[in-house]
């Protein structure tokens, strides 16, 4: 089957870029709303989902208050990652969370009710 590219972008209620970029950069910031537990070991962050569920990335790049690039170490399509990205709105003095990431086809609107829940789940933490 054929693998899509998914953007997304997410209005937040954020002024603050340092409290943003911590919620989506680190370890005790991705468990407020990306997974239960998240440790982080040189580049590779291993993410924990209830008692059995995790999985482990790579962090491929990363550049402060702008974006944090991952890939799954599991995943076969290894050109696949996942980005999150902080940009900043002028027009609303808000920021904007942007999220590409990659599913099968046909299977778009699954994971943009994924991330909807997630994002969602950040709002509600962070105060957004």
């Amino acid at each position: 089957m054929e693998r899509q590219k998914v953007h997304l972008e997410y209005p937040l209620n954020a002024t603050s870029k340092s409290i943003l970029w911590s919620a989506i950069s680190t370890p005790s910031g991705l468990e407020g709303w990306f997974a239960d537990k998240v440790e982080n070991k040189e580049k590779k962050f291993i993410f924990y989902w209830g008692k059995s569920e995790n999985r482990s990335a790579e962090l491929l790049s990363q550049r402060p208050f702008s974006y944090i690039r991952f890939r799954w170490l599991d995943s076969e399509f290894e050109q696949e990652y996942v980005e999150l990205k902080m940009n900043y709105s002028e027009l609303t003095n808000d920021y904007v969370l942007e999220i590409i990431d990659f599913t099968f086809a046909g299977e778009e609107d699954d994971l943009q009710e994924l991330w909807d829940s997630q994002v969602d789940t950040l709002r509600r933490t962070c105060g957004f």
